[in-house]
């Protein structure tokens, strides 16, 4: 009996000293799971770049800083440059303070990009302006308005006619016609209830600065007057022997003498060629002058036989 009693003593010994030990100590924790970086949602097309502020933040004397939002989204500088040297940007802000309520198309620097080298440097300062304006559109426009808008658009360049701008919408896409380029929105930068910025990635060229040149027809060359044949040396040769015997006067030929009678050889035959041509022609008169000298000689030399 005593031997049990000692048994069991020590084992309730035993069993309170393990309990005890075991409840000191602290459970083991489950190893932690490593910790993901957390993942932002896709931007969604229509989602802006750059957030519009609460209603209540912005004083009434202030209007919306529309460079200050294309710097923010980035890649606009080009735009912006043209904004400040145009001095566009003083009549938004006079609009956006005045509540009226606009809608900018925004070319990136890309599409600036893509345009013949100096093409801006070409266009006068009224053409650079125009080609500003004619990105801004005088009311406010939502992604989902675009559809209900009458072709062509207008905008804050001079007209419709020279300056068109066709808007067509295909189920998300706004695609957007000048008749000289064609190109989409391709984004959002900002939108609120007065002022919409859109991204377009090339740059809106009007019809009235960029008009393709139209090349007029050549006109077909009239034909070459005709020139006179020249003479050939034998035509020439015969034409002046012609004119020089036709303009030369008859040749005098003496008649073939008989002896002449005495009464002949005093005084001249009837029909005797006196001055046939001037001395100015070039012809002395000869007949007539020797039979005076033979008659003075005659009558010399009958004088002489007389004495």
């Amino acid at each position: 009996m005593k031997n049990q009693a000692l048994i069991s003593s020590i084992l309730i010994i035993f069993f309170l000293h393990h309990s005890t030990k075991t409840s000191a100590q602290s459970p083991a924790q489950a190893p932690s799971k490593p910790t993901l970086p957390s993942q932002s949602p896709a931007q969604s097309p229509d989602q802006p770049l750059v957030q519009a502020p609460p209603g209540k933040a912005r004083r009434k004397s202030e209007p919306t800083n529309v460079t200050e939002i294309l710097e923010k989204a980035g890649g606009f500088s080009i735009f912006i440059r043209l904004l400040r040297n145009t001095q566009v940007i003083t009549q938004i802000e006079n609009d956006l303070n005045a509540t009226n309520p606009l809608t900018i198309l925004a070319p990136t620097n890309g599409g600036f990009s893509e345009l013949k080298a100096g093409t801006l440097n070409t266009l006068t300062n009224e053409q650079k302006v125009q080609l500003v304006e004619f990105h801004i559109l005088p009311t406010f426009i939502t992604l989902q308005n675009f559809q209900t808008l009458d072709n062509p658009v207008r905008t804050q360049a001079s007209n419709t006619k020279d300056y068109p701008l066709n808007i067509i919408t295909d189920n998300n896409s706004v695609n957007i016609s000048t008749g000289v380029v064609n190109t989409t929105i391709s984004g959002t930068v900002y939108a609120d209830n007065q002022l919409a910025l859109y991204r377009v990635d090339k740059v809106l060229l009007p019809l009235a600065i960029f008009a393709p040149k139209k090349i007029s027809p050549t006109p077909a060359p009239s034909p070459a007057p005709l020139k006179p044949k020249k003479d050939t040396p034998s035509s020439s040769s015969s034409s002046s022997s012609s004119s020089s015997s036709s303009s030369s006067p008859p040749s005098l030929t003496k008649p073939a003498s008989s002896k002449p009678s005495s009464t002949s050889a005093s005084t001249p035959a009837s029909g005797a060629v006196d001055d046939v041509l001037d001395e100015s022609d070039g012809v002395k008169p000869t007949v007539n002058g020797m039979v005076m000298s033979f008659g003075v000689v005659v009558a010399i030399g009958a004088a002489s036989l007389l004495g």
